[in-house]
């Protein structure tokens, strides 16, 4: 039989209304005996309104990193852009620094193949020079009276 039912009995059978009050706060502590934490066990109504709340701050959040992953995407091309043109900044300076030294280098050639050319000369222009010395000695050697 059940506390409900036992309890109905117990209310048509007693008396008099102290009896019968007496009957249904022993039914109720029997209630609160049974269910201890009952009044710590949320509502049907409850748990909907935490989970709408709880639904409500993750679509929050959910916005929020897609502002921030949006604001992160454009730095990073703000970032790319930039370094893109120190790049080109950077790699248009080696090449004009690359010119300047194939121009220095032509010109030391230059330099370099003018003081070879200088230098044989002078070289070419001794050698006839002493050429010519050895002649004229031989020369006077040869002509000159013995004696």
């Amino acid at each position: 039989m059940s506390v409900a039912l036992r309890l109905y009995e117990q209310l048509t059978e007693a008396g008099e209304d102290k009896t019968r009050a007496k009957l249904i706060a022993e039914a109720f502590e029997h209630l609160e005996d049974r269910y201890p934490q009952l009044k710590d066990v949320a509502t049907q109504g409850q748990v909907r309104e935490t989970e709408l709340r709880l639904q409500k701050e993750i679509k929050e959040v959910e916005a929020r990193l897609r502002t921030e992953i949006e604001s992160i995407r454009l730095d990073m091309k703000e970032i790319d852009a930039r370094l893109q043109k120190e790049i080109k900044e950077v790699e248009a300076t080696l090449r004009l620094e690359i010119e300047k030294t194939r121009l220095e280098i032509r010109e030391v050639e230059v330099r370099l193949t003018q003081a070879i050319h200088r230098q044989t000369l002078w070289v070419v222009g001794s050698v006839g020079a002493v050429v010519g010395l050895i002649r004229l000695l031989e020369w006077y050697l040869t002509h000159m009276p013995n004696p």
